[in-house]
């Protein structure tokens, strides 16, 4: 694999890897990055993996080599302090919220210690912390060379030692936000370089549909709306027309997530526009945004910093405007909600050939590589859904015995996976697999439904901790969950992946049912329908591959080293009775298989001892 890296990077050209657990693929491509002579991006699947990388891969492999290369960590603008709009906020409190002012004071204390200004370092502060839109820029509010504490700006310290580098370290997120900030002219973030790797590729069709779309966020509306407050009480308190127009619009804003209904969802959004309460409450945003627009151009000789967020005002409007029209072919229309806000997505169908054109256009050359490429031993699903044209393709098996390492159980008797009695199985088999492997099992969901039917059913059961996702951040959740060492894990689609816990901590994981993305899902629907308009079986093309790349991570939870030995179960009949389940089992490791639990128990109970 190393090989072929090291001829692409030379030759130009496209190359597609899949390389199995424990192939070490991360040095199979860093070592020939770090000796090209020309410059690298390396982009891996999220800023976890982008930390290990940088932090642990990268300083071995310089001893090692006796490399003196240049090697930086490069995130997206969100990552990054914003001095300026700290300041700003910590001389006007934004709100009355206890947590904003106590994380206030932590980002304080951080900022005059920090070098990088990578709010990852800040103690305390966890990804989704409420503090992080006041302390954060994003390519809306930034003032660029406009901002008073330009000089001081972290992003672009970060944007500079990129310049300098011989290989920067990204994600998928920041290669495609940077991308799309090209098409529109602005000033990005990421250098230009030679040759591109991406690590964990089988996300980059997901993430490209993305940003290749266009996304109306009542969350980003909020935050101009928090903006707009602050610059009005430091500035401008005695415009108290802004201040109602401002209150009136957060109330619609408010208003029209409350009309879709409580739970968080997905849904057609052309269905959405057809419901008139729902349109009502879109026609109120656009009024008081017109509105807001009138009052602010009166306040534009009254504040410089006005100016920005006023063109803003006009953007969201537009965009309010836009999500009447789904006249568009190609494109799936589409809204989600989570517990406080609304987002409407307009996201290409396909994205092969935009994605075909970046690659043309940088004329650098691209490396492709995933634990999860293949389905059914064929990478030409991968490379269809990108566009690509590889100069070379091949995958790399794992070296570790999985015969003897790992039993695959496939349990009899149990209920369809729709069946009401399903979460009562699961609790009563997941008792029985969590007392043999003595704790030590990680239980993965297709649905928070199932997930928290079966935590209630195994809470107060066992005596053995148990975790569950959403009861803390991800990182916290696994580092207490190895820290004890015989601890139950329930987690949904982001403990599918990118999650490494290697040794005895991990003996079991136990699968609900196969992946296969929920069919009400209004993107896979559109998808399916266009994949048909073109000829294709739409279950074959879109569904089935999905599924068994999603299955593929989960299972690569359980073997992560040469010495790991563990039994994975998947509780779905339709592997067995279903013809599609033999591309399920022909994807997977070749692990010894069986239909009766009793074996896995016996297994799990002899793992400690050294023997089958």
């Amino acid at each position: 694999m190393a090989i072929a890296v090291e001829e692409t990077i030379q030759n130009g050209g496209q190359c597609i890897a899949e390389a199995g657990t424990g192939t070490g693929k991360t040095f199979a491509y860093l070592i020939p990055a770090f000796q090209s002579k020309g410059k690298v991006i390396v982009s891996t699947g999220s800023k976890a993996l982008q930390e290990q990388l940088f932090h642990r891969d990268v300083p071995t492999l310089k001893k090692v080599l006796g490399s003196g290369k240049k090697v930086t960590l490069l995130k997206g603008r969100a990552n990054y302090l914003c001095p300026y709009r700290l300041s700003q906020h910590l001389s006007h409190v934004p709100t009355d919220d206890p947590d904003v002012m106590h994380q206030l004071a932590m980002v304080a204390k951080f900022a005059s210690e920090t070098h990088s200004g990578d709010l990852a370092d800040c103690v305390g502060i966890e990804e989704d912390a409420k503090v992080l839109p006041y302390v954060t820029s994003t390519a809306d509010n930034c003032l660029g060379k406009e901002c008073p504490d330009y000089e001081d700006c972290y992003i672009r310290k970060a944007r500079l030692k990129a310049v300098d580098a011989d290989v920067v370290v990204i994600n998928h997120h920041l290669f495609f936000a940077d991308m799309a900030v090209k098409d529109l002219g602005f000033a990005e973030l990421m250098p230009t370089a030679d040759s591109y790797i991406f690590d964990e590729a089988h996300q980059l069709p997901e993430i490209a549909s993305d940003y290749f779309g266009e996304t109306i966020s009542t969350k980003a509306l909020q935050a101009l709306i928090n903006d707009l407050r602050v610059i009005y009480r430091s500035d401008i308190p005695d415009m108290l027309q802004l201040g109602k127009t401002l209150n009136k619009l957060e109330t619609s804003v408010a208003d029209l997530r409350l009309v879709f209904g409580g739970d968080g969802a997905r849904g057609d959004w052309r269905e959405a526009l057809a419901n008139k309460p729902i349109c009502d409450a879109m026609h109120r945003v656009i009024a008081n945004l017109d509105f807001l627009y009138k009052v602010l151009k009166l306040c534009l000789d009254r504040s410089e910093k006005i100016e920005h967020p006023f063109e803003k005002v006009m953007t969201f409007k537009n965009q309010f405007e836009r999500a009447f029209d789904t006249s568009q072919t190609g494109f799936s229309y589409w809204f989600e909600t989570t517990r406080r806000f609304l987002s409407i997505h307009i996201t290409p169908l396909d994205v092969s050939s935009k994605f075909a054109q970046i690659v043309k256009t940088t004329e650098a050359s691209f490396v492709f590589t995933s634990a999860t490429l293949s389905v059914d031993n064929s990478l030409e699903h991968f490379s269809r859904s990108l566009g690509l044209k590889p100069t070379s393709q091949f995958i790399v098996d794992s070296p570790f015995d999985y015969k003897q390492q790992a039993l695959l159980c496939l349990p009899r008797y149990l209920p369809e996976t729709r069946d009401d009695l399903m979460p009562h199985a699961l609790v009563k088999l997941a008792k029985q697999v969590i007392e043999a492997a003595k704790g030590r099992t990680f239980l993965l969901f297709t649905s928070y439904r199932a997930m928290h039917l079966v935590y209630e059913g195994l809470n107060t059961a066992l005596q053995y901790p148990i975790f569950m996702q959403g009861q803390a951040s991800k990182r916290i959740i696994l580092e207490q969950f190895i820290r004890h060492g015989n601890a139950v894990l329930l987690g949904t689609a982001s403990f599918w992946e990118g999650v490494d816990v290697r040794g005895d901590t991990l003996s079991c994981v136990v699968i609900d049912k196969l992946p296969f993305a929920s069919p009400d899902d209004p993107l896979l629907q559109a998808r399916m329908r266009d994949a048909e308009m073109r000829g294709l079986e739409p279950f074959d093309a879109i569904q089935l591959p999905q599924a068994v790349i999603a299955l593929k991570q989960g299972v690569g939870r359980l073997i992560r080293d040469a010495t790991d030995k563990g039994v994975l179960i998947i509780c779905d009949n339709r592997l067995v009775t279903r013809k599609y389940g033999q591309t399920f089992l022909s994807s997977l490791p070749d692990m010894s298989r069986t239909r009766d639990i009793n074996k896995a128990i016996r297994f799990l109970e002899n793992i400690d001892k050294n023997e089958k």
